[in-house]
């Protein structure tokens, strides 16, 4: 019955849908042949949830969204809906209701936060010779660079939208937490999925880039949560 379930997959800030490959890769192996990957705009939270609304509502039968650094918010804002069954979070914001990821970093800020700046149209990018060290230390210098090159920008504003429903509080929820993540603090990452009640949570030794590094242990906790719904 899992096998049956749509995995959906939300990407976070600096990436694409593209920084799924390697976890789409392994879940096809598992045997998942219903995976779907959002494109988010990047430009507000709300936009970035309808988006993700509109993904899952052309779905049929049970979904399972997976959120991704920022993605995770989107997740926790979209995830209401009567088909998503699951919630699985990877290195991801969860905020509560009146809450941002920016706010959730101000309480404890990761370690890459200097690498971090604005242009002057109002996007966030984190600086390109820092790219590697402050997102994905634990990949090849090739793979960090190809990341740094196609890195997709918030608008700095996003940062600061508020959850309003969090998705959290009605869903079943897993959690990945990234102990070497530069960009989320380990610690704000163990205190968001502490509150959430969560079926499982599992730590890894990762960067924030976990679903590049470690796409083997990110899918198991995929199919596991897809397995406990079906």
């Amino acid at each position: 019955m899992a096998k049956d379930t749509t995995i959906v997959l939300v990407h976070g800030f600096w990436g694409g849908a593209a920084h799924w490959a390697k976890v789409i890769t392994e879940l096809t192996r598992l045997g998942y042949d219903k995976v779907r990957a959002v494109e988010l705009p990047l430009t507000g939270l709300a936009d970035d949830a309808e988006r993700t609304r509109k993904m899952v509502k052309q779905q049929e039968g049970r979904v399972v969204l997976v959120g991704h650094s920022y993605g995770g918010a989107v997740i926790t804002e979209a995830g209401g809906l009567p088909n998503i069954a699951g919630l699985v979070y990877i290195a991801a914001f969860a905020p509560d209701a009146g809450e941002s990821p920016g706010a959730i970093s101000q309480q404890i800020p990761p370690e890459a936060f200097p690498n971090i700046a604005p242009d002057s149209d109002g996007y966030l990018w984190i600086k390109y010779d820092k790219f590697g060290e402050s997102f994905c230390q634990d990949l090849s210098a090739e793979e960090a660079r190809i990341m740094a090159v196609t890195q997709k920008a918030p608008l700095a504003s996003t940062f600061g939208d508020n959850v309003t429903a969090p998705a959290w509080k009605v869903k079943p929820v897993w959690y990945q937490i990234s102990s070497h993540d530069r960009m989320i603090a380990p610690d704000n990452q163990k205190r968001m999925s502490g509150r959430m009640n969560p079926r499982k949570v599992i730590t890894l030794e990762a960067s924030h880039a976990s679903l590049a590094s470690r796409p083997v242990e990110v899918s198991q906790l995929i199919d596991e949560a897809a397995s406990a719904i079906g």
